[in-house]
């Protein structure tokens, strides 16, 4: 399986292999670096011609590279083969000018070439550890499309200024069911529209958990599966409508591949950048605005100024809900005009963005479903949430969170309709959004489930709960869910468990 991370004139060469995480051209640099440093250990006969051969084609690897965007793994392979070159090179030379050719001997040779291979060693490991993602193909019926949109609304002013002239602005992300595009049609770039501003929000992103930008700079060079601005599905069918927050820090985008597979199966996503909270969001005149959100150490602060931004979030998804209502109707000129089903809603998010969704719910009641990605529910649990409603979450216990669970609990108990809180068994907090895919496959930050099993969970889960919620498809939804984890089910406030 290819994966193309690049622009199209940059070839084939950028293409990342699924499973080795590197390009056919890495791959190459790569064998040519062994080649170099084995050619040392060769019969005399083969030695020469391995030298030169292999010394060429790392040359013209590193070139091509240098032009194209060599990535940090890289390094030690060249580094490696810089080392050994000279060493390789010199009896060669030695013996075209007529001079005694010149061999370290092999107790000196071998701890050398024995480092520089320990070098290149550590390129398919790295990339391994911190690759390109590889985005799932969608399994909907439908090809997807997307494009990103920026509504201001003039009623809110920005609380994170003081210029009281400042209005709330949303930065808004749409992932719909397209028309397919032609063979080779540039599939959209990850993390923003550009691959500068994909690189702006990488950093962004880095610097928020404390991570170098370089280790991750895979990242912006990753393309999804959707593609930018294609024609929206033929056939005039209203689609369901998904509004998405992501975590505290995080961006439109960190759950690309759950709303690609949603799209394919019919549904409009909308996932949203909350300006000042996300890590940085690109506005449309080229400004970024990057997080002002702290956390102050005091447990009792947090928890309020937690409860303020959850607050501001969910606003947030109610004012794009009323904008995805006027573009619907046509007062918003759009493509999606007209094929918009916003009397079937799921307010969804992830950590923060889930609080933000549960919120939401209970303050608007146009929203006809919730979805809480391993989100603590901060803020009121009044009035009671009367819609469905659907928790996603990692193996607590009270001596790792005594208060989430509880906590949890007791929002969907004091629920009027039937919700469903899933322990998946593996999970962490970051596998229900994009971070299995290119960060280092460790339980404790991405879960177990892997970099396959981790989207395909969450998005299964999900699509049965939104088909039975917002399309009343029949089945048996407990059963579906029960089989990827612990299910507790809520229904009318009753507590059972399954």
């Amino acid at each position: 399986m290819w994966r193309r991370v690049s622009r199209p004139e940059d070839g084939r060469v950028t293409e990342i292999i699924a499973g080795l995480y590197m390009s056919p051209l890495e791959l190459l640099a790569l064998s040519a670096g062994v080649a170099l440093v084995v050619a040392r250990w060769l019969p005399p006969a083969a030695r020469p011609r391995v030298t030169i051969a292999s010394g060429a084609v790392l040359v013209l690897s590193a070139i091509v590279l240098s032009v194209v965007g060599i990535r940090w793994q890289m390094l030690p392979v060249l580094a490696g083969a810089a080392v050994a070159l000279p060493f390789a090179l010199s009896p060669l030379l030695r013996r075209r000018s007529g001079r005694p050719a010149w061999r370290a001997r092999w107790w000196l040779a071998l701890p050398g070439s024995v480092v520089c291979l320990g070098l290149m060693a550590t390129a398919p490991v790295s990339a391994w550890g911190f690759p390109v993602p590889v985005f799932p193909e969608p399994s909907g019926g439908f090809a997807v499309g997307t494009r990103v949109v920026q509504w201001t609304d003039p009623r809110r002013p920005e609380t994170f200024t003081a210029d009281p002239n400042d209005r709330r602005t949303v930065v808004v992300q749409l992932w719909y069911p397209a028309r397919k595009s032609p063979a080779g049609a540039q599939r959209a770039q990850y993390l923003g529209r550009t691959e500068h501003e994909a690189r702006i929000v990488s950093d962004a992103l880095a610097h928020e958990v404390g991570l170098p930008g370089f280790l991750i700079d895979g990242v912006p060079r990753a393309r999804s599966r959707s593609v930018f601005d294609a024609p929206v599905a033929g056939g005039g069918e209203r689609f369901p409508v998904v509004l998405f927050s992501p975590g505290s820090g995080g961006v439109r985008t960190q759950n690309t591949a759950w709303a690609e597979e949603l799209a394919g199966h019919g549904y409009v996503v909308a996932a949203l950048d909350h300006p000042y909270d996300s890590a940085a969001v690109v506005l449309d005149d080229g400004r970024t605005i990057h997080t002002k959100l702290a956390s102050t150490g005091d447990r009792d602060k947090d928890d309020k100024l937690a409860v303020d931004w959850t607050a501001v979030r969910a606003a947030d998804l109610g004012f794009v809900l009323t904008r995805l209502e006027h573009l619907d109707r046509g007062e918003i000129t759009d493509p999606l005009t007209g094929r918009l089903d916003t009397g079937r809603v799921a307010a969804t998010g992830h950590s923060m963005g889930g609080a933000a969704a549960l919120q939401a719910a209970r303050q608007d009641q146009r929203f006809d479903a919730v979805i809480d990605l391993d989100g603590y529910p901060h803020g009121p649990t009044s009035p009671s949430l009367r819609r469905p409603t659907l928790a996603l979450t990692q193996a607590i216990t009270p001596g790792t969170d005594p208060d989430y669970i509880p906590r949890l609990t007791e929002a969907l108990r004091l629920g009027t309709a039937t919700s469903y809180r899933l322990t998946v068994p593996g999970a962490a907090h970051l596998t229900f959004m994009d971070g299995p895919l290119y960060l280092p496959p460790v339980p404790s930050i991405v879960g177990s489930l892997g970099r396959t099993e981790s989207p395909h969970v969450v998005a299964a889960t999900t699509l049965a709960f939104l088909d039975t919620t917002l399309r009343d498809k029949p089945g048996d939804l407990a059963g579906v869910l029960s089989t990827y984890g612990d299910l507790s089910v809520y229904p009318s406030g009753q507590g059972n468990s399954r």
